[in-house]
């Protein structure tokens, strides 16, 4: 029996929030690359069975080389949320993410001369009027949320994971039916590439001591995160591969709702109705913008 695409969609979304929900919990006690690297040792060995399951005979160089180059910008936005999250509550950190469609519309119209369509631009302006509200505080003066965003260190990351995001999401699709690399070799060689890339990062600025550390403290819930995640990644990719990117991204934003309601609510975080009500605003752009 075949899982309809959208089902995967639904079950990548829920496993996201869950992952994006215990990072916030492991990641206010240590930091986003001790966190990533070991994230990334857990994901590799939990994606040996791809290895078995993967006909290396079809594998070409060319797709291999690609999904490196894009394992290394993924790993990188992934170590850029990590640090927002770490930074910015959890209901103001995700929501910001929906942007990444806004972004790509944006670039293929300065610098691909690609027309914006009326949905296009009532996405981006949803888009625009979301971030806003999700970054206004009570009898706040209008300009003030654009100078804390300037002042705050953990939007500069969202803003860099964004840029990556917009860029490796293109890469996915691209992989998988362009270069044809079969799934189970996309989800092993991207895990061992993963892995590798956050090792030497490791290793380069001088971390290793608190990696091990960070292992000794919260390995327990660092496994229970990689597990979700190899689950959500797994999911997403086989829906990609089965339906439009648009359609599958459409339901796996429902991720940053569930996280910013629960999340929010677990955490206690501040004006959650209201930054419900941006995510929401967030979505519905993001929506109107991908399935155009």
């Amino acid at each position: 029996m075949t899982i309809p695409w959208y089902a995967l969609s639904l079950v990548s979304a829920v496993f996201s929030a869950s992952a994006a929900i215990t990072q916030k919990k492991v990641l206010f006690k240590e930091t986003a690359l001790s966190f990533s690297v070991i994230v990334a040792i857990f994901n590799l060995i939990l994606a040996i069975p791809f290895f078995l399951l993967t006909d290396f005979s079809i594998l070409t160089s060319s797709g291999l080389i690609v999904l490196f180059l894009k394992s290394i910008l993924a790993g990188l936005a992934f170590l850029c949320v990590m640090v927002g999250i770490k930074n910015l509550e959890i209901s103001k950190a995700l929501p910001l993410l929906v942007l990444t469609p806004g972004l790509v519309a944006i670039f293929a119209f300065i610098f691909l001369k690609e027309a914006l369509t009326i949905l296009e631009i009532t996405g981006v302006g949803l888009l625009i009027v979301g971030t806003y509200i999700l970054a206004l505080k009570p009898k706040q003066k209008i300009k003030q949320p654009i100078k804390e965003a300037v002042k705050a260190k953990g939007h500069y990351y969202i803003i860099a994971a964004l840029l990556l995001f917009a860029i490796s999401s293109i890469l996915d699709k691209a992989i998988l039916k362009n270069f044809q690399v079969p799934l189970n070799a996309f989800m092993g060689f991207q895990h061992l590439f993963f892995a590798i890339i956050f090792i030497l990062i490791a290793i380069f600025a001088s971390k290793t001591k608190s990696v091990k550390s960070a292992f000794k403290n919260s390995w327990k819930y660092i496994l229970i995160i990689a597990i979700f995640t190899i689950i959500y990644r797994y999911t997403h990719l086989r829906a990609i591969s089965m339906a439009p990117v648009a359609l599958a991204l459409s339901i796996k934003r429902i991720s940053v709702f569930l996280a910013v309601v629960a999340g929010g609510t677990l955490f206690k975080e501040q004006n959650l109705p209201r930054k419900i009500i941006a995510t929401i605003i967030l979505i519905v752009g993001a929506i109107l913008i991908i399935n155009n």
